[in-house]
């Protein structure tokens, strides 16, 4: 009766052997597939950071772009003001920039 015991305790052994060795097997492929999958998903990631980045480089791009094509238009029509004036009053335009000179002038000599 002991040896049958024994031996059927040594049979139950083999087969928890046998299904632990079968699960870790299985936990394995499991792990292989998860690191496969979070390197995908790593990379897709990477992939629309960079795609999102990139959309926003170019957005500001134009919006700089449009600034900037603004700032020229204003200076442009800044400067033909400018020039409408002088040629329409050149005397009171001569004592604006007199005026402005004297006022430079002297605040360059008090900060000296």
């Amino acid at each position: 009766m002991l040896r049958q015991s024994s031996s059927a305790i040594a049979a139950n052994l083999r087969e928890i052997d046998g299904r632990l060795r079968a699960l870790e097997s299985r936990l394995h492929r499991i792990g292989s597939v998860t690191s496969t999958n979070a390197t995908r998903a790593a990379d897709g990631i990477g992939e629309a950071v960079a795609s999102a980045l990139s959309s926003m480089a170019a957005r500001m791009r134009e919006n700089a772009t449009s600034v900037g094509n603004d700032a020229a238009r204003f200076g442009n029509d800044a400067m033909r003001r400018l020039s409408d004036e002088v040629e329409n009053r050149p005397l009171i335009m001569l004592a604006v920039a007199a005026g402005v000179g004297l006022l430079i002038g002297l605040s360059i000599h008090r900060n000296s």
